[in-house]
């Protein structure tokens, strides 16, 4: 799909942009400190996001840069490589991110995008909610300001409630400052306030508070008597460095052929790689002009500003959902908005690098644990309960496994409980990973699909591929009569290709459910036959 000229919506772009910008400042200097990485990493990885990956990717709206869905990894990937030092672990996953870059752009080439269909819907969930888990657990000690304690995740979990119980009043008064907008800004009603971002609330906020309580001269063991197990942070501030030359870090490939290096690469290319996929396309469904991003080419996009991020000192990038969200409902209309939003990015921290070093670390933590929440909402373990017992039982089984061990460990955990609870159900190993199905001719322009056996996630990309050859404005009829087994993937995939079909002018119609049973409440429940 050709880019639209600069000239055909950049007033609209421009605003959009400006307005993503306000939100996603704070944000990636959230996202870099809760990483392990510089503040300006943050900023790199947006600054490369939005000039470089907005001109040659695939999407039309989609707003790049870091995310909190990667912290976890990013996070883990420092402390293990660097083993103590904080600073070589920085620069070896810069060799890592820079490696996971060279694989999504190879993946991007090799037509990977589809992968992305692979993985389970309760599984990508249950990784979802993990890393909202382990964000909060992360962050609510920065709220508190204090320093988390715990040496592995549920430790670090096991050990809040102790130490929470000692925390610095100013600190957490910040802190809760911000929650308070966070939850309270979208209730007001009035128009103009309306356009301001929640997050530069917050962050105004607590900049006019850490000058009220004097942060930048604070000090933590003056302020009541404390256990000798209990510390509080060394610093309340963001720390920036003086110059924009002072900023850029080179990586370290010292680590190349270690196992625990390729762990983080593979970790960084599958969690960053699935998360831009699944982003981009929940935001074309967001598009009001209904255009359809080429997954392939923002994969590789992706991966060569992941690359370039990387070479440079920043973190790696996906395409992020909120932030796109954000630049729709703004107005935003082409890949310009995205160029505009990394524009002004570059533009404030040459203007105003002083002004950063006043945010508190507590207003950022606040912005942390209210995404996190988001991710690892009730709503959210509610849904999976809607969608049936089973569904409920691997989005747990894949948050313990990821809490227990890490990202990737405890997604194929929860992959690998996926495939045991089809075998179970009596699915042969050969239907595993091959479907049954006839695309059959029924009149002019018009096709019936007529499907066998068990559909699945790990076996639907053919019949996915087949589909998406179709041409625009016919008549599609989904057969399921003669399926044994639609697990919900396979279901949402075929509801979600109707509604979109039906968008372009054609008609597309799903038969045969009748003889199947629904497993839950939800209507793109698991089905199977009675």
């Amino acid at each position: 799909m050709q880019k639209p000229s600069l000239a055909n919506h950049w007033r609209q772009d421009i605003t959009a942009g400006f307005l993503v910008f306000l939100i996603a400042l704070p944000l990636c200097l959230g996202i870099a400190v809760a990483s392990g990485f510089p503040p300006m990493a943050g900023i790199i990885s947006a600054i490369v996001g939005g000039l470089l990956v907005s001109r040659i990717g695939g999407a039309q709206l989609t707003i790049t840069g870091p995310a909190a869905g990667l912290i976890v990894v990013i996070l883990t990937s420092v402390q293990t490589l660097g083993e103590g030092d904080a600073l070589a672990g920085y620069r070896y996953t810069l060799a890592a991110i820079v490696i996971a870059g060279a694989l999504q752009t190879v993946l991007g080439y090799f037509k990977a995008g589809r992968l992305a269909a692979f993985f389970p819907a309760s599984v990508v969930h249950g990784m979802l909610a993990a890393i909202g888990i382990i964000i909060i657990s992360k962050q609510l000690p920065v709220m508190a300001g204090v320093q988390s304690q715990g040496a592995s995740i549920l430790s670090g979990i096991a050990a809040l409630p102790h130490s929470l119980i000692y925390f610095m009043p100013q600190i957490g008064l910040i802190a809760l400052a911000g929650i308070v907008v966070l939850i309270g800004w979208p209730q007001i009603q009035q128009p103009l306030l309306r356009k301001i971002p929640a997050p530069i609330i917050v962050i105004t906020s607590g900049i006019l508070l850490g000058h009220l309580f004097h942060l930048d001269q604070l000090q933590p063991g003056e302020t009541f008597i404390i256990p000798k197990d209990v510390l509080f942070a060394t610093h309340f501030l963001v720390t920036f460095p003086d110059s924009l030359l002072a900023s850029f870090y080179l990586p370290d490939f010292g680590k190349l052929t270690g196992f625990s290096f390729w762990e983080s690469v593979v970790s960084i290319c599958l969690v960053g790689s699935l998360e831009s996929l699944l982003s981009a396309a929940a935001v074309d469904k967001l598009d009001p002009e209904k255009r359809y991003s080429d997954l392939n080419k923002e994969l590789r996009a992706v991966g060569i500003g992941n690359l370039v991020s990387g070479m440079i000192g920043g973190l790696p990038m996906i395409a992020e959902i909120v932030r796109s969200s954000a630049n729709i409902d703004a107005g935003g209309r082409s890949s310009w908005a995205n160029f505009f939003h990394g524009g002004f990015v570059l533009l404030f921290v040459v203007l105003f690098p002083d002004l950063i070093s006043t945010i508190p670390l507590a207003s950022l933590a606040a912005l942390l644990v209210y995404t996190g929440f988001r991710l690892a909402s009730p709503q959210a373990f509610a849904k999976s309960m809607d969608l049936g017992k089973e569904q409920l039982a691997l989005f747990v089984i894949t948050i313990f496994a990821i809490l227990a061990s890490n990202l990737l460990i405890g997604v194929l955990i929860g992959i690998a409980a996926k495939l045991l609870l089809h075998i179970g159900r009596g699915v042969s190993l050969g239907n595993l990973l091959s479907i049954s199905y006839q695309l059959q001719a029924s009149g002019p322009n018009s096709w019936i699909i007529k499907v066998s056996g068990a559909a699945l996630f790990s076996n639907f990309l053919a019949l996915k591929s087949q589909v998406a050859s179709l041409a625009d404005g016919q008549t599609v009829i989904f057969d399921l009569s003669a399926a044994d087994l639609i697990d919900h993937t396979v279901m949402e995939f075929i509801a979600h290709y109707r509604e979109d079909y039906i968008a372009r002018g054609g008609r597309c119609e799903i038969q045969g459910l009748a003889d199947l049973e629904s497993l839950g409440d939800h209507a793109l429940a698991a089905r199977q036959r009675r």
